[in-house]
C-alpha cells in the first residue's frame, strides 16, 4: 500500500522504520509537527520523525493543523491508500481522515477502551495497571473511540517508568501496525467496535500535576514518580526552590512525619502517609541531575526542615 504516515516524537520511530522497511508497503510521505525549539540553545530542530524522514529521502508535511487547504491538497495528490498514525500531536478533521480509502489507523498505547488521550502510559502506571498494552484503531472524530483492528499486551514492572515501559510498548506496537495494515491491505481484517464499557480517559499530566503530595501513601508517591519520569518530571519543594525527584524505594516499617527529611552520608528518606520513600536521584532548580546523598550533603538539611 501507499502510506503517509504521521508522527512526532522518537516514540514513533520504530513504526517509521518498520514500515520503511516493509517489502508490502511504500512510505511516499510523513505528516509531521512543525520544526520547534529545543535543547539547552533553545534551537530550531525538525521533529524526530521528519529527521528520520528526511534521512530515508520521503517527503515531509508540516502543516500547522491539519485542515490547512494546502496540505490537504498535497495529501489528495500523493494519493494514499492508507495513513498510518503514531503520536502525531494533532487533531485530524474529517476532511483528511476522507483522503485515504483504508482511512487513517492510530497505534494508542493503551488497551482500548481504557485510557482514551494523550498520556496513557503515565496513567496505566499512576494508577497501578498490572498490564497495558497497544491497540491499532480506524480513527473516527471522537476521541480513541474507532474500531480496534488489533491489541498487544505488556506487564507494567515494579520499577517501571513511562520512559522504559512506552520504549517497550513502541517496538511492539511497530510489529503491530505493520501486521495490521498487512491485513488491511489483504482484506483479512476486519475493525470491531470498542466495548461500551470500561472506558477511561488519560489526560496530559501537567507540570502542576506532578508535585508530590508527600501526606499520599508511600505507593501512590512511588506511581507517580515512576509516571511523571521522564516527563514532566515529578517534584517538590526544599527551601522554596523546586527540586525533581527520580524514581524512589519504599522502606518497609520505616515511618517519619510527611515531608520530614532523614539524611545520612549515602541515604536520604522522606516521611508519607505511610511508610518513608528513599531518593535515588534529585535534581535541584538550576542545577545538574546527581544522587540524593550527593544532594543533602550540599544542602545540609536541618532537622526541621521538611519537603514542601
Amino acid at each position: 500500500m501507499r502510506l503517509v504516515f504521521a508522527g512526532t516524537p522518537e516514540t514513533a520511530l520504530p513504526s517509521l522504520r518498520t514500515l520503511i522497511d516493509s517489502p508490502r508497503h511504500e512510505v511516499v510521505a510523513v505528516v509531521t509537527r512543525p520544526d520547534a525549539q529545543s535543547g539547552r540553545g533553545r534551537k530550531v530542530h525538525p521533529s524526530p520523525v521528519a529527521a528520520l524522514a528526511e534521512e530515508a529521502g520521503i517527503e515531509v508535511l508540516r502543516p500547522q493543523k491539519a485542515g490547512d487547504p494546502a496540505f490537504l491538497d498535497r495529501l489528495r495528490e500523493l494519493e494514499p491508500d492508507c495513513c498510518p498514525v503514531v503520536a502525531y500531536g494533532a487533531l485530524l478533521p474529517q476532511s483528511a481522515l476522507d483522503v485515504p480509502r483504508h482511512g487513517w489507523i492510530n497505534l494508542h498505547f493503551s488497551i482500548l477502551p481504557a485510557w482514551r488521550g494523550a498520556a496513557p502510559v503515565q496513567h496505566a502506571i499512576l494508577h497501578g495497571d498490572e498490564i497495558t498494552g497497544a491497540t491499532t484503531f480506524q480513527i473516527v472524530k471522537e476521541l480513541d473511540a474507532g474500531p480496534v483492528y488489533g491489541v498487544v499486551t505488556e506487564e507494567v514492572r515494579a520499577d517501571d517508568t513511562s520512559g522504559t515501559l512506552l520504549e517497550r510498548l513502541s517496538v511492539s506496537g511497530a510489529g503491530l501496525l505493520a501486521a495490521t495494515l498487512d491485513g488491511v491491505e489483504d482484506g483479512a481484517l476486519e475493525a470491531r467496535p470498542q466495548p461500551a464499557d470500561g472506558v477511561t480517559i488519560a489526560p496530559k499530566i501537567s507540570v502542576d500535576d506532578a508535585r508530590i503530595d508527600w501526606t499520599k501513601p508511600a505507593m501512590h508517591i512511588d506511581r507517580l514518580v515512576r509516571a511523571c519520569a521522564p516527563n514532566p518530571g515529578a517534584w517538590t519543594e526544599f527551601r522554596g526552590q523546586r527540586v525533581k525527584v527520580g524514581p524512589v524505594r519504599v522502606v518497609a516499617g520505616k515511618r517519619l512525619a510527611a515531608g520530614e527529611i532523614s539524611a545520612t552520608k549515602t541515604t536520604v528518606l522522606v516521611g508519607t502517609a505511610t511508610d518513608a520513600v528513599e531518593l535515588g536521584e534529585v535534581q535541584p532548580q538550576g542545577k545538574r541531575l546527581m544522587g540524593a546523598g550527593e544532594w543533602a550533603r550540599g544542602v545540609r538539611p536541618e532537622g526541621d526542615e521538611v519537603f514542601a
